[in-house]
């Protein structure tokens, strides 16, 4: 079975785009896209069995985008991993 966890759009103590913005869409997956990178220096690459990806979430005031890990609930690592990404996102920018 598949399980996936919302890890947000930015880390946690920065601002992030807001929906409604001008230019929204694409400054919100930038920045999710740069987060992603972020949690893989800071935590490393994705096992087999988990992904991290950009997340098209819909909601009444528009779609709006965030960083979220897949993962095999049935593979260890994987599961571990989604988990270490849980706890050990940074929290700013700068790690």
């Amino acid at each position: 079975m598949r399980g996936e966890m919302s890890i947000g759009p930015a880390p946690a103590n920065e601002p992030c785009a807001q929906v409604g913005q001008p230019g929204y869409a694409e400054r919100a997956r930038e920045e999710c896209r740069r987060f992603i990178d972020l949690i893989r220096r800071t935590v490393g690459p994705e096992p087999p069995g988990a992904r991290l990806r950009v997340a098209a979430c819909p909601h009444e005031f528009g779609t709006y985008y965030e960083v979220v890990v897949e993962y095999d609930d049935e593979d260890e690592a994987a599961v571990d991993y989604a988990f270490r990404v849980e706890r050990e996102a940074p929290a700013t920018w700068g790690g």
